[in-house]
């Protein structure tokens, strides 16, 4: 008698059916298991995310939501409301172990590449994530993704991605008062004068070392832990010296060594309700009327750029680790997954916290078992609690945030090794990304340089045919991009 063919087991709970947790060799415990630890590796963003983009003004001068000051626990609010949500839906309609939240160096690139060039407002800002996420979802569901994802070589996206890493350390050493801008020197100095004068700035040096001795020991949360380590420890400090802040009421300078944006110490509130006044702050064509149709364009493209390519990475390098992948080496269920990414770039530009994407420490999830999207569920049933606790980002001064963003730089510039330093075609372009987005403060500055040296030196090359029409059209908006204002002149226009 033959054996009946092993057929999937219909037992079980409506969730273990609905998920298939079974099926994928996983169990209920284990998928809650590793939702808490995707949890725990991310949860980082609700704090870096309000002091990245919540304390830079606009153009105009004008901070996220309005007011004379940063509004941190609001956006915090938004952070993990627009992450708790866009994870849930992940989980729920994609069923992937993938969790999804502001991405940091989209939002540095938002504070500093685009809300501060002329006459732009944060709104404008905004409205053009919420278009480049319509755009990425237009291309998925339309299929032109793949067009996209093979016009740029993909040791310049690894440029742009270490360019970036170096852009958001500098940022953190800055912030942190660990480099200062020299009186008539260099670009920068060491501390005050040269020397790491003042408690806050120990107070820093001892958070990043707590950082490297978490992250080196491959402690899972390290971030998180060490945020909330070296603010502890700031408050300590204050509570014992009394330093106060660097500045007065009127935004003047007038303790170089005091702390930086928040004076640590107790809220007078661990728990509040939520405020949300972000959600729908945003004007989706606002910048084409300030900036111009081919700059805005241009801002529109890089965007798209950055977060389309990262998706498609982050989620082949997270079904790799949990061998989910089929034998294409694609995860299951992929379109839904990059139809919940794409609205997820439009949600974070319409809650006015930056384009939401999937995050690589989603793998940490996955290293615990998690193989299912309940795992995500988990991790965004935590999130949207985390909104309650929104008071606490308003204690953690630059001091103790910043050694994180030296971190994430670093976890960013271990990609330079898959660049062919000895290909000079990419070798250069590759170069003036990277060199470029720090030195001018400007991530769209180095992007615009690789593309455009990347397209000449193909020509100079003699290698026309090989350049794909996409670059090329690029490279020409990016040369009309730096050359906008000589342009100008020569055909008289204001």
């Amino acid at each position: 008698m033959s054996t009946p063919a092993a057929r999937p087991s219909t037992e079980g709970s409506a969730l273990e059916r609905y998920f298939k947790i079974t099926e994928r060799g996983s169990s209920v415990s284990r998928e809650v298991r590793g939702g808490f630890a995707t949890f725990f590796t991310m949860a980082y963003i609700v704090v870096l995310n309000p002091l990245i983009i919540g304390t830079q003004e606009d153009s105009t001068g004008g901070f996220l939501g309005g007011g004379d000051g940063p509004n941190l626990a609001m956006v915090a609010a938004c952070t993990a409301l627009v992450a708790g949500v866009m994870t849930l839906l992940m989980g729920v309609v994609a069923n992937y172990p993938l969790a999804l939240a502001a991405g940091l160096g989209l939002n540095a690139f938002v504070a500093f590449g685009i809300a501060k060039l002329p006459e732009m407002t944060w709104a404008d800002a905004m409205g053009l994530i919420v278009l480049e996420g319509l755009i990425i979802l237009l291309l998925v569901l339309t299929g032109f993704r793949k067009a996209v994802l093979h016009a740029v070589p993909p040791p310049l996206k690894t440029a742009i991605s270490v360019g970036i890493g170096l852009f958001i350390t500098v940022v953190g050493l800055v912030d942190a008062g660990f480099v200062r801008k020299a009186e008539g020197g260099p670009l920068g100095e060491l501390g005050v004068g040269g020397f790491l004068a003042g408690w806050p700035l120990l107070v820093f040096v001892i958070g990043l070392f707590i950082i490297i001795t978490l992250h080196v020991r491959g402690v899972k949360g390290a971030i998180l832990y060490g945020i909330l380590g070296t603010t502890i420890l700031a408050m300590v400090v204050e509570a014992v010296f009394d330093i106060g802040g660097q500045t007065n009421e009127a935004g003047e300078l007038v303790n170089p060594t005091g702390w930086g944006l928040n004076v640590p110490s107790l809220p007078s509130s661990l728990v509040a309700t939520p405020d949300f006044g972000l959600l729908g702050d945003f004007n989706l064509l606002g910048s084409f009327n300030k900036i111009g149709i081919v700059s805005a364009a241009l801002l529109v493209f890089t965007i798209l750029l950055a977060d389309f390519f990262d998706t498609m990475g982050t989620m082949v390098a997270v079904g790799a680790e949990g061998d989910l992948l089929d034998e294409e080496g694609n995860p299951p269920n992929s379109q839904k997954i990059l139809v919940v990414d794409s609205l997820a770039a439009v949600a974070g530009g319409a809650a006015s916290v930056s384009s939401n994407t999937s995050y690589i420490e989603s793998a940490s999830g996955v290293g615990e078992g998690a193989r299912t999207g309940l795992a995500s569920v988990v991790t965004g049933v935590l999130f949207l609690l985390t909104t309650f606790l929104s008071p606490l980002v308003a204690v953690v001064p630059y001091e103790a945030a910043t050694p994180a963003l030296v971190l994430v730089g670093f976890l960013m510039m271990q990609q330079v090794k898959d660049i062919d330093w000895d290909d000079l075609e990419i070798a250069i372009p590759a170069f003036l990304t990277i060199i470029l987005m720090p030195f001018t403060y400007s991530i769209t500055a180095g992007i615009g340089a690789g593309f455009v040296s990347y397209v000449f030196i193909k020509v100079v090359r003699g290698k026309v045919a090989t350049i794909h029409p996409l670059m090329w059209l690029v490279g020409v908006l990016f040369v009309l991009y730096f050359g906008i204002d000589p342009i100008k002149g020569i055909l008289g226009v204001e």
